[in-house]
């Protein structure tokens, strides 16, 4: 098994807004700090084994390499913080947790209505 320092960034692999956005994330990660994983592979149910199997699609979930996992809006900022020039907006993300939060929980619960926006397909499968 390969040893990485990389964060993972898991996400609903059904859900082309996830996709969409993953794509964008990966492409704000110049340093190569994050590697994308499926949660409906077979190393997203290693990282998220010690959570609830109907839960692991209510949110993406950021697992570091120190074993920390961080899901929904609490991931905001420390994968924020490890992108290029990334440290202020973490900051702000940390500075109002219960708003970046909210804001997370908006985006996820109409995935669908950001997905026409942006013409990615949705398909997802978001518990309401």
């Amino acid at each position: 098994m390969t040893v990485t320092t990389q964060a993972a960034v898991l996400y609903d692999d059904e859900c082309g807004f996830c996709k969409w956005s993953l794509d964008k994330i990966l492409a704000w990660d110049r340093r190569r700090a994050l590697r994308p994983v499926a949660i409906q592979c077979e190393e997203g149910a290693r990282l998220l084994a010690g959570m609830p199997e109907s839960e692991r699609l209510d949110s993406w979930h950021l697992a570091l390499a120190s074993g920390e996992l961080h899901s929904g809006g609490a991931a905001a900022a420390p994968l924020v913080e490890m992108l290029a020039g990334g440290r202020p907006l973490a900051f702000l993300l940390r500075r109002f947790p219960r708003l970046t939060d909210r804001a997370y929980r908006l985006v996820a619960e109409h995935r669908e209505w950001f997905a026409r926006l942006v013409r990615a397909d949705a398909g997802c499968r978001l518990r309401r």
